[in-house]
């Protein structure tokens, strides 16, 4: 059961910028709550297969922002939000969806780089075992693949940023709040036994008990719920943001929803649940998968938006 927040803080505005994704195309058409980025000669947004956000968020005249994720590329995520305008002497905390290296790839090479404009200390938040070595079993491989490990210490080396382990629903800016820990409750979102942990010396499979999600409250509007690849499940975080809140109105999902090489009736399935909590926007990103993208288009095109890398989203009351 999840835990119930005493209080929750309305967003008066909130902008999420997506830093990086797999996709880019310059020429997306604005929506009412998006604007992609379009590119010109000396600006240029790099795509790849990673996810990383810029998230600002306005609340009594006040504007506080963070970091969720860091892309796969050290080089690329930086170059993007430098492109993006992100003013990393605002920073007021980062977080960290999960221990693949798709998220924290441009971690250590951001702090590197603007290490001495991100204010000291500033908070970085992790869940459980976001520092276990990982390994995936891909489908033309015989022995698992080593997809690496979050390095701690070389982390806290830096000396940038102060690392602090979420399992309970928190905020962490005025209005931001991460999931904490997320129970499994719909039945068919067991994981895939093919990602892999290291616990000792043995490898099992990774059922992401320590991945985090955020969720916010626009105020008139409902819940925002930002994800990264939703391992645990998406209808799984959807539930678990409605019980931390207690708001059933659900404004927006962004974020992967790992579909990626799902059966079509899975799809089918996932899609028929999220029509059921009838969202004004659905935007499916990173690790959804080109099928699943496309289902979430014919099935549900009055909300569906296409991600691109740079695209911004507003929502405010």
């Amino acid at each position: 059961m999840a835990t119930r927040l005493k209080t929750v803080k309305e967003v008066d505005r909130l902008v999420v910028t997506v830093i990086t994704d797999n996709y880019y195309d310059a020429l997306r058409p604005d929506t009412k709550v998006s604007t992609p980025f379009h590119s010109k000669p000396g600006s240029i947004i790099h795509a790849e297969h990673g996810l990383s956000y810029h998230v600002e968020t306005q609340v009594h005249g006040g504007s506080s922002t963070l970091l969720f994720d860091f892309g796969m590329d050290p080089t690329g995520m930086s170059h993007n939000a430098k492109v993006l305008g992100i003013d990393v002497g605002k920073i007021s905390a980062m977080a960290l969806s999960h221990g693949h290296f798709d998220h924290w790839g441009g971690l250590m090479g951001f702090l590197k780089k603007y290490g001495n404009r991100i204010p000291k200390s500033t908070p970085l938040f992790v869940g459980e075992e976001t520092f276990f070595h990982r390994f995936a079993l891909r489908p033309s491989d015989k022995e698992p693949t080593d997809i690496g490990v979050l390095k701690r210490d070389k982390i806290e080396k830096l000396g940038v940023v102060a690392i602090k382990e979420v399992r309970e629903p928190r905020e962490i800016i005025p209005g931001g709040y991460l999931t904490g820990h997320v129970p499994r409750v719909t039945e068919y979102e067991t994981g895939n036994p093919n990602l892999l942990i290291k616990r000792g010396d043995r490898l099992e499979q990774d059922l992401f008990e320590g991945e985090l999600a955020m969720v916010f409250v626009v105020k008139n509007r409902g819940l925002v719920i930002l994800s990264g690849c939703a391992h645990i499940g998406i209808i799984n975080i959807i539930k678990h943001a409605i019980s931390m809140t207690g708001i059933s109105k659900i404004h927006a999902i962004i974020g992967g929803f790992h579909l990626v090489n799902a059966q079509a009736s899975l799809i089918d399935r996932y899609i028929e649940d999220i029509k059921g909590f009838t969202p004004d926007y659905i935007v499916p990103t990173h690790c959804t998968g080109f099928e699943a993208v496309m289902c979430f288009a014919r099935e549900m095109p009055k909300q569906f938006i296409l991600n691109t890398a740079g695209t911004s989203y507003t929502f405010a009351a």
